[in-house]
């Protein structure tokens, strides 16, 4: 993986203040006469230049938790604001905006065109957040994630593991200063997903907001701050209870 520098945030050069402001949120599903609670009272904050991992089991919350951060799902109860945006009362174009325009997200399902190469699948993702440079965001994100020379394949040619670099790339271009990253490291082996883990941790740097969801509590160990969730509650807020360890450090 070469070292190309992270790729430029498209909004303010000094953002100030609370980026990611929830108050009171849950978000609850009727299963039969069953009522499931998804988020269950989360309130919390998270600034600007912030590496954050969401850590926890399955089923705890935490995929629900980044839907309703960026504006994918609507909570039952309380009010989110992201960049200073009511995403409890935005209307539903107001909410695709908000995401075409301030927040990248990093599925666990890849989705990758399978028609487009990796190339144009990244460069797809610049264009939609409406970068004029979208074609130098596209190959400087393929570098980033050590695809450089893979630009020209299609999914179908791609291991997982690629596939999972293409979709992190694809969500570095589009220059988005929020980044919401669904177990991206869940595909990769160990070596590929300690780089990758570097790559996103230079865009925290680098100004971006930056959420992590993970079951590795590994992982954890690297961000600035770790939420850890068990049904639907956030049980622990803070930095490592170890400190901040070195991405050289990690195992697992």
């Amino acid at each position: 993986m070469t070292d190309v520098p992270a790729v430029a945030p498209a909004g303010d050069d000094q953002p100030t203040g609370s980026r990611i402001q929830l108050d009171g949120v849950s978000k609850h599903y009727e299963i039969g006469d069953r009522v499931v609670k998804a988020l269950d009272e989360v309130s919390l904050r998270v600034d600007h230049s912030s590496f954050v991992v969401i850590l926890g089991p399955s089923g705890c919350g935490k995929t629900t938790l980044i839907n309703v951060i960026g504006a994918l799902d609507t909570p039952t109860h309380g009010t989110v604001q992201v960049g200073g945006v009511d995403l409890t009362r935005a209307s539903p174009r107001e909410r695709a905006e908000f995401r075409r325009d301030s927040v990248s997200f990093i599925f666990q399902t890849f989705n990758l065109f399978p028609a487009l190469t990796a190339f144009e699948n990244v460069e797809f993702g610049a264009h939609a957040a409406r970068r004029d440079d979208a074609a130098t965001r596209a190959n400087e994100a393929l570098e980033q994630v050590g695809l450089g020379d893979r630009v020209r394949h299609f999914p179908h040619q791609l291991s997982g593991g690629e596939q999972q670099r293409v979709a992190i790339a694809r969500a570095l271009a589009t220059g988005n200063q929020i980044m919401l990253a669904d177990e991206p490291t869940g595909e990769l082996d160990f070596r590929t997903g300690v780089q990758i883990l570097a790559v996103l941790e230079e865009q925290a740097k680098a100004g971006m907001t930056v959420l992590v969801v993970t079951h590795n509590r590994e992982i954890s160990r690297i961000a600035d701050r770790v939420i850890e969730l068990s049904s639907g509650r956030v049980v622990s807020d803070g930095p490592p209870v170890e400190g901040r360890a070195a991405i050289a450090d990690l195992q697992w």
